[in-house]
């Protein structure tokens, strides 16, 4: 298990990270999310030894995991961190730099786990290769099979999809972390990705300004935001006085936009603005007053058509339960 106490980090005098702590049982996958500059990329770092904590400390199975001050190669030999650079090393082939760091004792075990990994990332007919003559997104690939090639124990991820094509995304990305649940590798995955933090992670932290501002599954962060900073974290949302859809109640709501529909018995009246077509349905941008508004709808709407809006059944109450 790892467990990460109260652990701080600052550039100089510049706080970067305060009071981080959480723990990671073995084979559990968590992703670490939140806008550009909340302190993602150097916890990835922190933890895996490239950078010395201010403060706080880290055990892996309770054994203590010390920075760069106490180890003269960085790193921990149980961890394998995957940065958004992918460092390929540029004379070799693909198959050669995922098998670099495999021992020559056994060359056909060794032949067997570069194409293991090579089909596990989609790269087996790139096998010969080199990285100059692969695109940006086959490059990340080819470097997520050499993190993995030395089996860790933790695996760490900074931003891990982002160059690949979303047609081999998807694909991919199931691969991946069925693998991980396969072997039993606990995974960290600093990501922007909706799918990386909603669909395969047991457990989501949310940062900001260095700071952890709510962890929990995927499932209750998504309907029971702290504020509107996480909840815009998995898309557009609505911040909407409960009173449109409760008198008696006070404060503000927040409201998805498919958690909004078109109803002509809807207590609310919008005034249409812009209509986005996202493939599956349509993103739609009102006024209700001065209030920005977005909802879906199945079909375009508009623009300065009249419509009127129902809350889906059951969402005030989830609100209310946050």
């Amino acid at each position: 298990m790892l467990q990460v106490h109260k652990l701080t980090f600052a550039y100089r005098e510049t706080p970067v990270l305060q009071d981080i702590s959480f723990t990671l049982a073995p084979g559990e996958q968590l992703s670490v999310i939140g806008e550009s500059g909340s302190g993602k990329s150097t916890l990835l770092k922190l933890i895996y030894g490239l950078l010395q904590p201010k403060s706080g400390n880290m055990h892996w199975k309770h054994q203590p995991m010390l920075g760069p001050d106490y180890n003269l190669v960085p790193g921990e030999d149980f961890i394998k961190y995957q940065a958004q650079d992918y460092d390929l090393m540029a004379p070799l082939t693909v198959a050669q730099n995922v098998g670099k760091y495999l021992s020559n004792f056994y060359p056909r075990r060794k032949k067997q786990r570069i194409a293991e990994l090579l089909e596990l990332v989609g790269m087996s007919d790139y096998a010969d290769r080199r990285p100059d003559e692969l695109s940006g997104g086959q490059q990340q690939r080819v470097a997520m099979a050499r993190v993995l090639a030395r089996e860790p124990e933790l695996l760490l991820l900074d931003e891990p999809f982002s160059n690949i094509d979303n047609f081999k995304k998807s694909q991919l990305r199931r691969r991946l972390f069925e693998y991980l649940k396969e072997k039993n590798i606990a995974c960290i995955v600093a990501t922007h990705d909706n799918a990386d933090s909603l669909s395969f992670s047991d457990q989501t932290l949310v940062m900001k300004n260095g700071k952890v501002v709510q962890r929990g599954t995927p499932d209750t962060l998504y309907q029971h935001p702290r504020t509107k900073y996480i909840a815009r974290l998995f898309g557009e949302v609505n911040q909407l006085p409960f009173s449109w859809f409760d008198p008696e109640l006070k404060g503000l709501a927040l409201i998805y936009p498919h958690e909004l529909v078109p109803d002509p018995d809807g207590p609310l009246k919008a005034i249409v603005t812009a209509s986005y077509f996202e493939g599956h349905s349509y993103l739609v941008k009102s006024r209700i007053g001065r209030r920005e508004v977005y909802f879906r709808s199945e079909h375009p709407v508009k623009n300065e058509y009249a419509i009127s809006l129902q809350l889906k059944a059951g969402v005030l109450e989830k609100r209310l339960k946050r």
